[in-house]
C-alpha cells in the first residue's frame, strides 16, 4: 500500500528523514485510484534490484505483504492473462447485478479465492470471475512455484514476536496513527476526490473509515477499534504466509545483532567483501 500516493500515516510510510538517509524505491508511484498487482511488483522490484546492483549495492527487500514477496521470490503463478471481452463481462455485470452476485458466483467456483478476498475488495473479486469464467478453472488452483526462481542469491529473514507483544504493538500503532492525523489524511483524500472503489483505499486503516460512514456509525472509537481487529488477522494471515517462503531464517525482533552477524557472514562469504 505505500505505493499509492497520499496514504502516508495508515501505511506507516518512511518519513523524509529516513528517505535522506537510506534511500527506498516503489514509494508514492501510483495514485490511489490505480490498481498494484503482484506482477507489477514483481517486474519493478525486478529493475529496482538490478540498478541497486549494478552500483556495487546490496538491494533489501522488506516488507509485511507476504504474497507479495513470495511472487518475488518463487515467480508468479501461471494464470491466464487478462481477456478484454471476459472482463468487460465481468464489469458489466458487476454494475447491472452487484458485487453480491460476482460473490456468489464465485463462492459457488472458486471458495477458496472468495473465503481470501475481503468482500470490499472489488479488483481481486473481478479478477478472480474472470480467471473462472476464462480459464474454466478456479484463481486459487494457479499456484505460486515452490522454489526460488534462478538470478538471485537471496537471504530470507523473517522476524517473529510472540502474539501477546506483538498485538500491544499493534494497539499502540493505531493510536500512535490516529495521533499523527490519520483522521485527517482520510478526510483529505476523501475531499481529492478518492471513494471506496478506489484500490488504495481498500487498504486497513482506510476502508474502516468508509465502511463506518457507509453504516451511518462513523464514531471514530468504532473505527479505531475495527482497524486494530483486521491488522490483528491481517499479521496472524501474514506470519503463516512467511512460513511458505522456502529456506526462511526467523529470529527473534529485538535479536539485532543476530540478525545483523547472519547477514554480514552470509554477505561476505556468499557474495564477496
Amino acid at each position: 500500500m505505500q505505493v499509492y500516493r497520499g496514504l502516508d500515516i495508515g501505511t506507516a510510510k518512511p518519513d523524509a528523514a529516513l528517505l535522506r538517509d537510506l534511500p527506498h524505491h516503489l514509494i508514492d508511484i501510483r495514485d490511489p485510484s490505480e490498481q498494484y498487482t503482484a506482477g507489477d511488483f514483481v517486474r519493478e522490484a525486478d529493475r529496482a534490484c538490478a540498478d541497486i546492483r549494478s552500483r556495487g549495492r546490496l538491494p533489501v527487500l522488506s516488507g509485511g505483504t507476504a504474497f507479495y514477496l513470495k511472487n518475488f521470490v518463487c515467480g508468479l503463478p501461471d494464470a491466464p492473462p487478462a481477456d478484454a471481452r471476459i472482463r468487460s463481462e465481468v464489469e458489466r455485470d458487476l454494475l447491472q447485478l452487484g458485487p453480491e452476485a460476482l460473490r456468489a458466483e464465485l463462492e459457488s467456483g472458486d471458495p477458496e479465492s472468495s473465503a481470501r478476498i475481503h468482500p470490499r475488495d472489488l479488483y481481486r473479486l473481478t479478477r478472480a470471475v474472470e480467471v473462472l469464467r476464462s480459464a474454466g478453472r478456479p484463481l486459487s488452483s494457479f499456484k505460486i512455484p515452490a522454489e526460488p526462481r534462478p538470478g538471485y542469491d537471496l537471504l530470507l529473514i523473517a522476524l517473529n514476536r510472540s502474539r501477546e507483544v506483538l498485538y500491544e504493538r499493534i494497539e499502540s500503532r493505531v493510536d500512535a496513527m490516529f495521533s499523527a492525523g490519520l483522521v485527517r489524511e482520510v478526510r483529505n483524500l476523501l475531499e481529492a476526490g478518492c471513494s471506496e472503489r478506489d484500490p488504495g483505499m481498500q487498504g486497513i486503516g482506510y476502508r474502516e473509515f468508509l465502511e463506518a460512514r457507509r453504516a451511518g456509525c462513523p464514531r471514530l472509537r468504532d473505527v479505531r477499534d475495527a482497524i486494530a481487529r483486521d491488522t490483528r488477522r491481517y499479521a496472524k494471515r501474514q506470519v503463516a504466509f512467511f512460513r511458505t517462503l522456502p529456506g526462511v531464517e526467523w529470529f527473534d525482533a529485538e535479536d539485532a545483532e543476530g540478525v545483523g552477524r547472519r547477514i554480514l557472514g552470509w554477505w561476505s562469504v556468499d557474495c564477496g567483501p
